[in-house]
């Protein structure tokens, strides 16, 4: 009998990637697990049970903090039991004691090397992140963006390493009538928590020439929400943006079956899940060229190519005229439909059972 944990500790942030990662990907290996392979899953404890009673936990203690000699991180104790452990996040704060354990890493992204590109912290984020590549026995990115990134700023010597695409759950019609937030007017929108990272400051621009309402969802308690409503105040746009803060899964349906188009500027992702999320639903989606994006776009998304709102404004225009002229929805629900979570899970299945 198989072994294997999954450190799904990144869960104790809800509405953001890592946990998304972390819930869709525990779902789907438990559909396709072997009849020889029993799962665990690191859980903050108020987790405890999320992924129901046929699996088993393994709870955070305070014991555990008290084991710091691998660079910040934390030795499990007690984990001499697990042939496989899977570390969901390339700073993960946990590892086992055993050896004898093999370790599975997956880099989401190394986004703070495009977000500050020269900051002094960099060589502190990579040396750290090169600790866990020291221990693991097997690498996975999600783009190929990603594993060029880590093949170019962190030392990988001889270990196997692949890309394994992240899924997106695609979400049946919400049985709601409307989300809390029904916008007054056709709507376009963006979602991501609100992080300078995320570019939104660029958007308000587009609501000049026409009578569209910005919808903005996600965590907004960052000061940088400040920036996004100054651009809107300049174009004189600002009772047409709107933040919603975050949102549930029928609601974020709801506002992208219901959207005009979709937007998504990001300048550091490690994949981009929302585009694919949008795209399912057959919308246009505009997207920056940054990192990973177009990669996950591909030819079926349109690309703010720079930031100045003149450029903006014409891709956005340019986009929409073509998606009306063309309706090329079935193309891009098609393109969407090759990243799902079975696939993900199966995927890492495979990588398990080639080290035990």
């Amino acid at each position: 009998m198989k072994s294997i944990l999954v450190d799904c500790e990144r869960m104790k942030y809800p509405n953001t990637g890592p946990y998304h990662f972390c819930m869709n990907l525990a779902n789907q290996l438990l559909k396709y697990k072997g009849e020889d392979e029993n799962f665990s899953f690191l859980v903050p404890p108020k987790l405890n049970g999320f992924f129901g009673s046929q699996v088993s936990y393994e709870k955070i203690k305070l014991i555990n903090k008290l084991y710091l000699p691998w660079s910040q991180s934390r030795f499990m104790a007690g984990t001499k039991k697990f042939d496989v452990w899977h570390m969901t996040y390339q700073s993960s704060m946990y590892c086992p004691f055993s050896k004898k354990t093999k370790v599975v890493l997956t880099i989401l992204d190394l986004n703070f090397l495009h977000e500050h590109p020269d900051s002094e912290k960099n060589k502190k984020y990579l040396d750290l992140i090169q600790n866990r590549v020291d221990r693991a026995d097997y690498i996975a990115t999600i783009s190929n963006f990603g594993l060029e990134d880590v093949k170019k700023h962190l030392n990988l010597g001889t270990k196997p390493a692949s890309v394994i695409y992240i899924g997106c759950s695609f979400n049946n019609p919400p049985v709601f009538k409307e989300p809390t937030y029904k916008p007054k007017r056709p709507f376009l929108f963006g979602l991501g928590t609100v992080l300078p990272k995320k570019n939104f400051h660029i958007l308000p621009c587009l609501l000049q020439r026409n009578d569209f309402e910005l919808i903005i969802a996600g965590i907004d308690s960052s000061p940088y929400k400040t920036k996004i409503i100054e651009e809107a105040k300049r174009f004189n746009v600002e009772d047409r943006l709107t933040f919603t803060g975050p949102v549930s899964e029928e609601e974020k349906t709801w506002y992208y079956m219901n959207c005009q188009a979709f937007l998504f500027p990001s300048i550091a992702e490690g994949f981009g899940l929302p585009v694919i999320e949008a795209m399912y639903h057959g919308k246009p989606v505009f997207i920056s060229t940054h990192t990973s994006l177009p990669e996950v776009g591909g030819d079926h998304a349109y690309y703010f190519k720079d930031f100045s709102p003149e450029t903006i404004q014409l891709a956005f225009e340019a986009g929409m005229n073509h998606y009306h002229r063309v309706h090329p929805e079935e193309l891009i629900k098609k393109w969407a439909l090759q990243f799902d979570w079975a696939t993900t899970a199966r995927s890492y299945l495979e990588v398990y059972r080639s080290l035990v």
